[in-house]
């Protein structure tokens, strides 16, 4: 579940120490307020003030067997082939990942949110490294659980609420849900004023608001990725390969065809490489949308199972999205074209919306983190892949993209779900529940859908 970079355009990752001559560090410094000397003024002094390491990830960890093999070549075409082996072994596991169905994936996603935000806390700690907070750590994975035990409880709650009404434990976790989370949280937040040092306490609220950032972009981002696997897994490949054809398009056209640069941010990034990048994109999303649609593996809603009633199950009749239909080509096009109208699956109209946002407006990701490293003066979030950096570097547009998705679904292809209002109708008291079944039979007799009562 990778791509080969860098983001609209090609070369050597410009997000290197070398290539870092601005001062920007400066203005993470934590200054004391000026005038205040007296040592009874409770107050951050120049003493919190954290050197910025010049690298968290400066480690070489590529394969003594590749490292090997290629040690003839120029540093760009080494660095070209160490990123395009490891991209293909990673896409070769993400396609085993998709076969082995939505547990995994969801245990996948799980899995790169705790990595990302291992990586980002890392960095926050080892920039202050030398003031050794008590509990920061502790607390910053702490508010992870917390948080992720409130989103993926509503999630349950929201698509599975068959289960929960089978089971007593589940249904006081299920009602009280909230309520246990906002405790959970309440917790660690106390946890953090007891922790709070005397002279360092501008430093420790930085932390704090670092954790909760970290939060905000990955796991609030991660859960949408699951609501997105739940629509079908469709939402979930297809955001997912169109990113990664873009990464690859962009720096294919960037590596062989790029001159004029895209942004100063980034300036080894070229226009080619982001125009190229685009068209590769759209083209690539249509083809993988048409193949995808044909399969209600891919289709279908994720659900639980009628038979075991615990197992995901992807069965279904297909909707409108996944249905062959003709469209009538524009009077310009066909002046063009041999053809007047054209069979294509809806899904295909809506994959050339989300290939260019992919493509123009999720690039923005990257930028975005890269400023981030550049403030901080690191090449990138780690170093877990050779070639590539850390896992944060790889899905740093992949969040982006993910949100687009859910609000693309929810503003433009999400309609009322049948079983997500039977479920909530199950857990409601029997009288409740009565007095909707005589609400709606009234309604449906007035409109003559039911025979009147003899």
């Amino acid at each position: 579940m990778t791509e080969l970079r860098r983001r609209g355009g090609g070369g050597e990752d410009p997000d290197s120490t070398d290539n870092m001559t601005d001062k920007e560090g400066e203005d993470d410094r934590l200054l004391g307020l000026q005038g205040d000397t007296e040592a009874e003024c409770d107050v951050d002094t120049k003493a919190d003030a954290a050197d910025v390491p010049a690298s968290t990830a400066d480690t070489d960890n590529t394969p003594q067997c590749l490292n090997k093999a290629l040690e003839g070549l120029p540093p760009r075409w080494k660095n070209y082939w160490i990123r395009g082996v490891l991209s293909l072994a990673m896409i070769c596991g993400f396609f085993l990942i998709i076969y082995l169905g939505p547990i995994a994936l969801i245990l996948i996603v799980m899995t790169v949110q705790i990595k990302c935000f291992q990586e980002i806390i890392t960095i926050g700690y080892k920039v202050y490294r030398s003031y050794d907070l008590p509990w920061f750590r502790t607390l910053s994975w702490y508010f992870l659980v917390c948080v992720n035990y409130f989103f993926y409880g509503e999630t349950l709650a929201d698509y599975f609420g068959a289960l929960v009404q089978r089971e007593e434990p589940l249904q006081f976790l299920s009602r009280y849900h909230r309520f246990i989370s906002f405790a959970l949280y309440l917790a660690g937040f106390c946890m953090f004023v007891l922790s709070l040092v005397k002279k360092h306490y501008r430093l420790q609220f930085y932390m704090f608001a670092w954790t909760h950032v970290t939060l905000l972009i990955v796991v609030t981002q991660s859960h949408l990725v699951i609501q997105n696997l739940f629509e079908g897994m469709i939402w979930f490949i297809v955001p997912i390969s169109i990113v990664i054809c873009n990464d690859i398009g962009a720096y294919l056209f960037g590596f062989f065809f790029g001159r004029t640069p895209l942004i100063k941010l980034s300036p080894k990034k070229t226009w080619e490489g982001f125009i190229g990048g685009y068209f590769s994109t759209v083209v690539f999303g249509f083809i993988l949308s048409s193949l995808l649609s044909q399969f209600q593996y891919f289709v279908c809603p994720v659900g639980l199972s009628s038979e075991s009633g615990s197992l995901f199950t992807v069965e279904c009749e297909p909707s409108d999205l996944f249905v062959l239909q003709q469209y009538k080509l524009p009077a310009l096009v066909r002046n063009a074209l041999p053809w007047e109208t054209v069979t294509l699956y809806p899904f295909q109209i809506h994959s050339i919306f989300l290939s260019s946002f992919a493509s123009l407006i999720g690039p923005f990701g990257g930028f975005f983190a890269s400023g981030f490293k550049r403030a901080f003066k690191i090449k990138d979030f780690a170093s877990t892949i050779p070639g590539h950096g850390g896992i944060m570097d790889r899905f740093d547009c992949q969040y982006l993209m993910a949100t687009f998705t859910h609000v693309y679904i929810a503003s433009f292809i999400r309609g009322p779900n049948p079983s997500k209002v039977l479920q909530q109708l199950l857990m409601l008291q029997p009288e409740q529940q009565l007095s909707i079944f005589n609400t709606l039979t009234s309604h449906l007799k007035d409109r003559g859908l039911l025979p009147p009562t003899a």
